[in-house]
């Protein structure tokens, strides 16, 4: 039986980490939708047509080294702009939120554009200074040469970008449940995603 869970919201408010950790909970496969985006990014910056990347991504690229890095994070922000590579991968995703024993897909346009129908949405959301401080922690932790003004830099940039775009904008679906991740931790966002997923099964 299919049962689609959409989640949505800007750069490291947490979605990913809360997505993983419900679809371990109710055994559910599991997509994290940027990362289409990122490999599709991560050759664009390697000379590929963005296109033609989108269209021939591999399983390979989806596990590459390098995906991760903020510039891959904002090519895929500029790639993810363009209408002919969203439409390239709408299918894949489409696809996969539909399969039997249920699915998790994280990103910013799954509850409003790829899974309208979403048995559950969530738009999972915190402060840019508070989603800023967790990138650069996590950056730092990589040994990436960033500062904490650099990383709020490019957070916001990234916000306004997709936020903005023509195609598929990044906003939260009118039924969303929107959970604000600013004062919480991970656990207690697990707890309130899960709470409000056993709520409509």
């Amino acid at each position: 039986m299919a049962f689609t869970i959409a989640i949505d919201g800007p750069a490291a408010a947490g979605k990913g980490t809360i997505s993983k950790a419900i679809a371990a909970h109710f055994g559910f496969a599991h997509l994290d939708t940027g990362l289409l985006y990122r490999a599709t990014g991560r050759r664009v910056l390697l000379g590929d047509d963005p296109v033609d990347a989108a269209y021939s991504l591999s399983a390979f690229d989806l596990t590459g080294e390098g995906l991760r890095t903020p510039e891959v994070a904002q090519a895929a922000s500029k790639v993810a702009a363009d209408p002919q590579v969203r439409a390239a991968l709408v299918d894949f995703q489409k696809g996969f939120a539909r399969r039997d024993g249920g699915a998790v897909l994280d990103g910013r346009d799954i509850g409003t554009v790829i899974c309208p129908d979403a048995e559950v949405k969530l738009f999972v959301t915190a402060s840019d200074v508070i989603r800023a401080e967790r990138r650069y922690l996590e950056l730092s932790a990589k040994n990436m040469d960033v500062t904490r003004e650099q990383v709020l830099a490019d957070v916001r940039a990234r916000d306004a970008r997709d936020a903005s775009r023509d195609a598929a904008p990044m906003v939260a679906a009118h039924d969303a449940v929107l959970l604000d991740t600013s004062e919480m931790s991970i656990e207690e966002a697990v707890a309130k995603a899960i709470a409000v997923i056993k709520q409509a099964q």
